[in-house]
């Protein structure tokens, strides 16, 4: 048999932090300290940790996630692909994270879902998680611990050890319904359905596939996230009078032209319908710089922030891109970069 201090010794060298390693392999728990020193760091803001546009990649922007701080509390707000490591530049543990807002299920927003789950079990994660979306998220956060099933099972494989509490004890999933606040940890939080998808009025999938917008009141401001969306009146309802937009922006024209020379006598080409069918959602489902503008002014807001990016990089771009949206809107902008606060 194994010694304790072997056992031990092998969990950290697969990787596990020590203090969460003693825990799953022997079952003894080491006293945590709360975060509260580093989430003073971020007292009330809003970071944006991964800001391209997906589903394509890009080397220099991490794909849709964001982390808002209110007091001592910890929210991640979408988890595309590369959330969790995005966080852990903030040099905040990820079991500290007290609930997730996701917007919508597209995968370049919900991938990284898996990461935050799988890696807050192997590090025993003692504080629950609440996971908050619209209809599907349960099925989602289901399907992802079913394939987190063989890792359960065969954990460090070393014999006689403890495997952590099942994942499921330590999450709650609440599917939100459109125009509802709820209280979380004292911050007001407001969905509302936005215009991601526009589905048949009444039809079923209209019922069951919904995208929402987000506005947090915390103790001293409010944030409103658009999540992915085209032109909204709900949206800019939603938004009135709040200190912070955070909003997503596409160069539609600039993505429409690009595939249309990407499928240029192309035999592997899409056929037509479906191309047009992708222009159409681009066109009426997100949103331009000027449309951000125009959004941003009726609601009233005073900042606005440019996330899920997807247009030109180019500095006289981006300057182009701050002049459309400041055409309507004379607040202060910013076109985020990963891991800006604000």
């Amino acid at each position: 048999m194994l010694n304790k201090t072997l056992i031990v010794s092998l969990a950290v060298l697969l990787g596990a932090c020590q203090s969460d390693a003693i825990e799953s392999v022997t079952g003894e728990r080491q006293n945590e300290k709360p975060a509260t020193e580093k989430t003073s760091e971020y007292q009330n803001q809003f970071v944006t940790l991964g800001t391209k546009g997906g589903p394509l990649l890009a080397d220099d922007r991490s794909q849709p996630a964001n982390a808002l701080i209110d007091g001592e509390h910890i929210y991640l707000v979408d988890v595309g692909d590369g959330a969790a490591g995005q966080f852990a530049k903030l040099g905040l543990p990820l079991k500290s994270v007290d609930a997730v807002f996701l917007s919508h299920l597209h995968f370049d927003h919900t991938a990284g879902l898996m990461g935050v789950l799988g890696l807050r079990y192997q590090t025993s994660a003692q504080k629950p998680i609440t996971i908050y979306g619209p209809p599907g998220t349960r099925e989602t956060v289901d399907g992802l611990f079913a394939a987190m099933v063989p890792e359960m099972r065969v954990g460090y494989a070393v014999p006689g050890a403890k495997p952590p509490p099942s994942p499921q004890e330590k999450t709650i999933v609440v599917e939100l319904v459109p125009d509802s606040t709820i209280d979380v940890n004292g911050m007001k939080v407001t969905t509302v359905e936005n215009t991601h998808y526009t589905l048949p009025a009444g039809s079923e999938a209209a019922k069951v596939n919904k995208s929402y917008a987000y506005r947090f009141d915390l103790s001293d401001r409010s944030i409103v996230f658009t999540g992915d969306t085209g032109p909204s009146e709900s949206v800019e309802r939603l938004a009135q009078g709040a200190d912070l937009l955070v909003s997503e922006m596409m160069d539609v024209p600039f993505i429409i032209e690009n595939m249309k020379r990407t499928y240029a006598n192309n035999p592997k080409a899409p056929p037509p319908q479906v191309l047009e069918g992708v222009f159409k959602h681009l066109r009426d489902h997100h949103v331009t710089a000027e449309q951000v503008g125009e959004m941003a002014s009726r609601s009233g807001v005073k900042q606005v922030v440019v996330t899920h990016f997807a247009a030109k990089e180019d500095a006289a771009s981006l300057a182009r891109y701050e002049a459309e949206i400041a055409k309507n809107f004379d607040g202060d902008i910013a076109i985020a970069k990963d891991l800006q606060r604000f």
